[in-house]
């Protein structure tokens, strides 16, 4: 008798659940209701440009692959100099002996209204501010911040001119041992 009230009593709740649509049949009304009120928005393309070829006469044009010229525009590159080659002759700071690779920034401090980055560097600690020689590729510290230390590097590209770029060595954060 017992058993035959729970069959019952599923029955009739499985024949009332599938009366219901859930909501379902709502919500599909409402998305056709959008759906056919939605214009889409498109921009027109821009008209494209037309195309107006260039006549090139080359009878009364200097030749671009000249030997004269190029030597004569080398040997003037010669004679100017370049602003950005280091002094060679002068001696080198202790910390140019190192890559840039090597070296850990660990901290900061500021004495006398200057803040120096110190320097890990193997088991040394160094002590550097702005305007000090560093690195081997003739690296001058242009600022020193709480987070890096930003350098000037003059190094010669592959035609053999001095260029100047940009360095960094960023704050090292030591991690708690476990």
């Amino acid at each position: 008798m017992m058993r035959a009230r729970s069959i019952a009593l599923l029955l009739a709740s499985g024949l009332l659940a599938a009366c219901g649509d859930g909501g379902v049949g709502e919500t599909r009304a409402w998305m056709k209701q959008v759906e056919k009120q939605t214009v889409p928005k498109v921009k027109a393309l821009p008209e494209p440009k037309t195309f107006e070829p260039y006549g090139y006469d080359a009878r009364e044009a200097p030749d671009p692959f000249d030997q004269a010229k190029l030597l004569g525009e080398m040997a003037r590159a010669a004679q100017a100099g370049n602003a950005n080659q280091p002094d060679l002759e002068r001696p080198k700071e202790v910390l140019e002996n190192f890559p840039l690779d090597t070296m850990r920034m660990v901290g900061t401090i500021e004495k006398g209204g200057v803040k120096y980055a110190l320097l890990q560097v193997e088991r040394t600690l160094y002590r550097v501010r702005p305007g000090q020689r560093i690195g081997q590729n003739f690296g001058r510290i242009t600022r020193v911040s709480e987070g890096a230390i930003e350098i000037r590097e003059s190094v010669q590209d592959a035609t053999g001119d001095w260029v100047e770029r940009m360095a960094h060595i960023e704050l090292q954060h030591r991690t708690a041992a476990k």
